[in-house]
């Protein structure tokens, strides 16, 4: 038996924090460009997302990152720490994209840092990468996620055609985390409001989009926020209405009750699977 060769290092692009605005109560949006915007390589498609390198400022590591040499020679919990963010815009003519960052309080390690992240910080990742985009021979459009899925949600609306019909359902906290979105005039907007309770404890977003009358003809899905919704949504699509697998997109952006960490190495368990491999 071989052994199977190394992956190899996805290139890293370091950008700088340009612009900063406070959308909502709970949602930050961070615009990033600098001189290393000339080494982005974008793509087509709306759900694009990017792999943030978190590292302790106090070790004074310069990135690029070398992970792998970083690995030989740092304890575990020294090691730049990854998470996953779709990429809300991009100007190629202004030379920046922007990111949004989900902020409770002092919870995680990207909110507190998008929270108080100020002009001339770096921001180092590697992507982006992606795989929906809306089709323009689809009769409708069914959109559903999360304040996860909001910039995904917000670049495939106003990339639809301005003929297209739909509906988004868009869970949120309450009314002040509802964001002005871009949308034609055929694609209804509608969001949930979950309350006092957790995020990703309410059944509010599964529920609305199973009572809800369909369109006729073919539709395409876009739905993606916390697993176990997902995973509700899931048998909504499959199980009620009898989609193709190829009208969905479908996954989990993180899981209640655990860490990103956790969360991405479930993704190779029972529990971590929406759609069968």
């Amino acid at each position: 038996m071989t052994d199977r060769p190394a992956r190899a290092p996805r290139p890293q692009t370091i950008l700088e924090v340009i612009r900063r605005e406070q959308l909502s109560p709970h949602l930050v949006r961070l615009f990033l460009g600098g001189e290393g915007f000339s080494s982005f390589v974008n793509n087509d498609f709306t759900d694009r997302y990017v792999k943030v390198h978190f590292a302790k400022p106090e070790l004074g590591l310069e990135p690029p990152y070398d992970l792998v040499e970083l690995r030989e020679r740092l304890a575990p919990e020294d090691l730049p720490v990854t998470r996953t963010y779709t990429i809300r815009e991009v100007d190629d003519a202004e030379r920046w994209l922007s990111i949004d960052f989900v902020v409770h309080g002092d919870e995680g390690l990207a909110g507190p840092w998008a929270a108080s992240a100020q002009v001339g910080d770096r921001v180092v990742f590697a992507g982006p990468g992606g795989g929906y985009s809306p089709d323009p021979g689809a009769d409708w459009h069914l959109f559903a996620g999360d304040e996860s899925a909001l910039p995904a949600i917000g670049a495939a609306l106003e990339a639809l055609p301005g003929t297209a019909v739909g509906v988004a359902f868009i869970e949120v906290g309450g009314p002040d985390d509802e964001l002005a979105l871009r949308a034609p005039a055929g694609v209804d907007i509608r969001w949930l409001h979950r309350g006092p309770v957790p995020a990703g404890s309410s059944g509010i977003l599964a529920d609305t989009v199973a009572a809800f009358e369909w369109m006729p003809g073919r539709v395409q899905v876009f739905a993606h926020g916390e697993r176990e919704a997902m995973k509700a949504l899931r048998d909504v699509f499959f199980a009620q209405r009898g989609l193709e697998r190829a009208q969905v997109s479908l996954s989990g952006y993180w899981a209640y009750g655990r860490t990103e960490d956790r969360f991405q190495a479930e993704k190779r368990e029972p529990v971590g699977q929406i759609l069968a491999p």
